[in-house]
């Protein structure tokens, strides 16, 4: 295996021999011959139709090409595109060889050119030497043409074989894991890659740039980190500003507080000294006066002395001194003159008192009093009825002790501001108080405190406690054979937010205490309720406000087997009484039915009847009455705006069953607007049926005793109905409710 650079290449010329140097001119006139040769077959073979790819066929099978192609493809296997890659199609051999002509006969030309001018510039006696030249020229004119014609075919091989490489280069496929650069999968084979590991360089590339984008991701990250670190420099550059102004303003304070202290002991001290000096002035000069009184007198007594001394007269001698000096002489002299300072000159030594000057001057070096702590909003669901938790935060570096919570009830009377107001201190961000009202608005602020004092306080935040947990309405409970009304009331004086309704499915085997359903946000004190026939359930109800929710109230029990009702108290006669089971009627007396006993503005006033509970449950619903035979009534249903100054069935607002007692017999009325059919009961009922069916406009009555249809009203109800009862003679009438529909009733 040759490489084919060696041939057609400027390098070659060096590998064959020189000739002597004798025949250079010879070289030179060859060199010029060969060229113009050259071209000359360039030029036939442009138009004889010359096919280089013919002669590049068999130059490659002269020198074993095709078989290391052939041993070329055994060892790449089916890497066939990369083969061909090396060995490109004829075409481009024709095209490259033409080209290295093209090239050939072009780097010729300066050689001619050099020749032409090199004997254009010889001396006329040269004459005969280039005769001589041009008949050795045309001797080896034959040997000329053979090697130009070896020659054009070696160059454009070189040409085809350098244009070859530069695809290869451009082809290459692999890359070189160990070298870290693209090569070919030829050069991993043959070349100086053949021991190093490579890659398919789609992969390559694809692996490169995944580790290209990890590194744009941590380069991102890094930035991240560095931007929130530069941001944290801000904070803590604008912190360390602001720490230096409250420090700063701290000892400004406290060094204003140190200087009034001693001032303030500089003019006590001033004050105590100069009250010294003025006492001990004034008693000095209090002996001054009396040394000067004392020398007068010495002075007047000498005088008085001198004179006597002169007098002359002994008589007069003896007598003025018996009876005017010796007296006051002596007197004098037994005297005894203080001849010692009453004060000192020296100042009595303070010492003063700088305990207070040197705590303030310590507290300089100590922390500064905490800012203003701040409230958290209050939290849902963070209270009971009679416990709130608060929060607040610090938010600054400052040290903190202790923490001092004030809270008061708020209130929209005027004298709120006359709330007692409480007060506790706790070491925590958080506090727990207890013993507070349900459904109760307090306003709290929090101070924080340290050795410095104590930080102004927070904002004020209104936080809220729990409900107390309502109160269910038994009285006023509703239900059939598939929903419930359930009324209560709230037992506190603010009002709540919602309601919610926990309802539980009693059987044998549970007790009640899961939930199985829950109804929430209901906005009123009552709800209705759809149920399941023939079940029992449990209800509690919870009143909701931002605090939390309340404690359950007292359960219920509702049986969904009938219908469920109870009677209206506010609708009630004066003389008609409703006995402990609150099921039963009673009148004890007819004498005087518009008696002048209390009447409620809802209250029957001539007919002694009361109104049950409104059904507004659609559907069928039954109910039963017990009556005793010598008892006259009236039972039925009648609408909310059933009149209540007149009789029930006498309008067309009631519907209603009547009893009375004639001397010949028991007679049963159906009455409605007064009117009623003709019907004879032979057997007086005992146990009265009443079936209200709101789907089918009709409104039946029964002897639930034997099962007999007494009578039926086909009548549009348009709107929902009360079950209503009468007495028209002193007796008792017994309701019976929560009973299932007979299957009778459908025949």
């Amino acid at each position: 295996f040759y490489h084919m650079d060696l041939y057609g290449s400027k390098e070659r010329f060096d590998i064959f021999p020189k000739e002597l140097t004798g025949q250079e001119d010879r070289s030179l006139g060859d060199t010029r011959k060969e060229s113009a040769l050259s071209s000359e077959k360039f030029q036939r073979s442009q138009e004889a139709g010359y096919d280089l790819e013919k002669e590049v066929a068999e130059l490659a099978k002269m020198y074993g090409l095709d078989e290391d192609r052939e041993k070329e493809l055994e060892l790449l296997g089916g890497h066939l595109e990369m083969v061909e890659s090396r060995w490109p199609p004829a075409r481009t051999e024709k095209a490259g060889s033409q080209g290295s002509i093209y090239n050939a006969s072009k780097s010729s030309s300066p050689m001619k050119d050099q020749s032409q001018s090199t004997k254009q510039q010889g001396l006329p006696g040269e004459a005969s030497q280039d005769e001589e030249e041009n008949k050795a020229r045309a001797e080896d004119k034959a040997e000329s043409h053979i090697g130009s014609g070896e020659g054009l075919s070696s160059s454009g091989m070189s040409d085809e074989w350098n244009s070859q490489a530069v695809s290869e280069e451009e082809a290459a496929d692999v890359f070189c894991s160990t070298c870290k650069m693209p090569i070919r999968a030829f050069d991993k084979l043959f070349g100086e890659h053949k021991d190093h590991e490579v890659a398919q360089l789609p992969s390559a590339v694809e692996s490169e740039k995944e580790e290209i984008h990890k590194n744009m991701c941590k380069l991102e990250e890094q930035i991240a980190q560095v931007e929130n670190f530069a941001s944290h420099l801000e904070e803590i550059f604008i912190t360390v500003e602001e720490n230096f102004g409250r420090q700063e303003q701290n000892f400004e304070v406290h060094y204003n507080d140190a200087v009034q202290v001693l001032a303030q002991k500089y003019e006590e001290q001033l004050e105590a000294l100069g009250e010294e000096k003025r006492q001990k002035l004034e008693a000095l000069y209090g002996q001054l006066v009396s040394c000067g009184e004392h020398l007068d007198t010495c002075k007047e007594l000498t005088d008085t002395t001198q004179e006597l001394y002169l007098e002359n007269d002994k008589a007069n001698f003896m007598k003025v001194k018996s009876f005017n000096w010796q007296g006051p002489l002596e007197e004098f002299l037994k005297k005894e003159v203080d001849l010692e300072l009453s004060t000192l000159p020296d100042f009595e030594e303070r010492v003063i008192d700088f305990s207070e000057v040197e705590q303030l001057m310590n507290s300089i070096n100590t922390i500064p009093a905490p800012c203003a702590p701040v409230i958290n909003p209050q939290a849902p669901n963070t209270a009971t009825g009679t416990s709130l938790r608060v929060c607040w935060g610090l938010f600054s570096d400052d040290t903190v002790e202790c923490y001092q919570l004030c809270y008061k009830p708020v209130s929209n009377e005027r004298s709120s501001d006359e709330q007692a107001e409480h007060t506790l201190k706790v070491k925590e961000t958080y506090c727990t108080i207890t013993n507070l009202l349900p459904n109760t608005q307090y306003e709290f602020w929090v101070s924080a405190l340290n050795a410095s004092g104590i930080s102004p306080p927070s904002e004020r935040t209104v936080y809220v406690t729990a409900p107390s947990p309502p109160t269910i309405k038994n009285k006023k409970i509703r239900s059939c054979e598939n929903a419930a009304l359930v009324c209560w009331e709230s037992r506190d004086m603010n009002p709540v937010d919602s309601y919610t309704v926990e309802l539980s499915k009693l059987t044998d085997e549970e007790n009640g205490d899961t939930i199985t359903e829950s109804i929430v946000g209901i906005p009123n004190c009552e709800v209705l309720i759809h149920l399941q026939p023939t079940q029992s359930y449990r209800i509690c109800i919870r009143a909701l406000n931002l605090g939390g929710s309340s404690e359950r109230s007292e359960p219920v029990l509702i049986h969904t087997t009938g219908t469920y009702f109870c009677l209206n108290e506010d609708t009630a006669h004066p003389l008609l009484a409703i006995l402990d089971d609150g099921f039963t009627i009673a009148c004890d007396e007819l004498e005087n039915p518009e008696c002048d006993l209390p009447v409620y503005d809802n209250s029957f006033t001539r007919c002694i009847g009361i109104l049950g509970s409104l059904i507004p449950f659609p559907g069928k619903h039954y109910w039963e009455v017990e009556v005793e035979e010598d008892t006259e009534y009236r039972i039925g249903v009648a609408f909310e705006n059933t009149p209540r100054h007149g009789y029930l069935g006498a309008n067309n607002s009631s519907w209603c069953m009547r009893h009375i007692i004639t001397p010949s017999r028991h007679k049963y009325e159906f009455l409605h607007s007064g009117m009623t059919p003709d019907i004879r009961i032979t057997i007086p009922p005992r146990r009265i049926g009443i079936l209200l069916d709101y789907e089918n406009c009709r409104l039946s009555f029964f002897n639930a005793d034997i099962a007999q249809h007494l009578y039926a009203f086909n009548s549009h109800f348009q709107h929902y109905v009360h079950p209503c009862f009468a007495l028209e003679t002193p007796g008792i009438l017994r309701i019976h409710t929560g009973i299932a529909i007979p299957p009778w009733t459908a025949l």
